[in-house]
Order: structure tokens, then sequence, then C-alpha cells
């Protein structure tokens, strides 16, 4: 996992480069605010709904309760240590590096994002199971649109939380290994 995690990470470090020090949108970063632009504040706030840290506490507790069920310790203890990590990472050390801002506030990358998606993937990485996935990307796409169009984030500020936390989660996250072969004798 671990060209997956550089890759991603290289890529959320490298996005933020042209805005770092600003506050003015990209051209998809006005493209994207422009279709959100017409949705109602409710639809909004509604879509911006899986961001709320009680609802990503709740998955995240949903991801521990899983790791213990199957009696995966070391899963667990990651499951609820490795989200915080990204979340610290990105208030600590990115947004103060990137300095981007929107409303008097820091916000590459998003850390709404990072929270959302680093629990995410590790509710991905310990179901393995295609709805999850697909569940996630909807989450996803659906605070994205939220976020920008409630004007917190810009799009870039989204896509490098996304890349970012993923690319922690999966720095950190033990590579599965197969299953001992019965002995034959």
């Amino acid at each position: 996992m671990w060209v997956p995690a550089a890759v991603c990470g290289l890529l959320a470090l490298l996005l933020g480069l042209p805005f770092a020090g600003g506050s003015t949108p990209g051209a998809i970063d006005a493209v994207v605010a422009g279709w959100t632009a017409h949705l109602s504040p409710g639809v909004l706030r509604a879509l911006v709904f899986p961001t709320e840290p009680y609802v990503v506490c709740a998955l995240g507790v949903l991801a521990v309760v899983l790791c213990l069920r199957a009696g995966r310790k070391r899963e667990a203890a990651l499951a609820l240590a490795v989200p915080l990590l990204a979340i610290l990472l990105t208030a600590v050390l990115l947004k103060p590096l990137y300095d981007r801002w929107k409303n008097d506030t820091l916000v590459y990358p998003s850390g709404h994002t990072v929270s959302l998606v680093a629990v995410l993937t590790v509710l991905v990485l310990v179901t393995r199971k295609a709805f999850v996935v697909v569940l996630s990307a909807l989450a996803l796409l659906a605070a994205a649109a939220g976020l920008v169009g409630l004007g917190y984030h810009y799009l870039t500020d989204v896509a490098g939380g996304t890349l970012f936390a993923v690319a922690v989660v999966l720095v950190m996250w033990p590579v599965p290994r197969p299953a001992p072969a019965p002995s034959a004798g």
C-alpha cells in the first residue's frame, strides 16, 4: 500500500502549491462553485451532514467495533488512532504551511474532508466490501458539493483533503497477510 499512499500524499502536497498563501479560487474551483450555487441552504446543509463530528465519530466507532468483533485488536487501535493522526497533521502542519484562506479561515486541505475520508478509508479497509466503497464515494461527493456550496471550502481543498487522508491511512495501515496454508504433514 506504500505506492498508492505515496502517490496520494505527493498529489495532495502538489495540489495545494498553486494556492499557497492566497485566497483566490482556481478555475475548477469557480466552475464547481457555480454548479452548487443553485442548491438551497437546506440541501447544502444536508449534503455536509456526513462531515459532522458526531457522524464521523459514529463511523469511527463502527470501524473499531468491526475490528474487535473480528479479533483484530491492532486494527481496532489503528481505526481510532490513524484518523486522529490525519486530523492533527492537517490542523497543525498542513493548514499553516499552505496558508490558504477563505472567509478568515485556513482551508487547505479541508479538515472536514480529512476527518470524513480518513474514517471512510478505514471502514473500506476493515470491511473490504464493494458497497462500502460505493457508499463512501457517495458520502464524499455529497460532502464536497455541500462544502463548496456553503462556501466553506474550494473544490481543491476537498480534493487535497481526500488525497491526504487516504495517504495517511494507507501508510499507517498494516498490509493484509494471507492465511497460512494448512500443514500437509
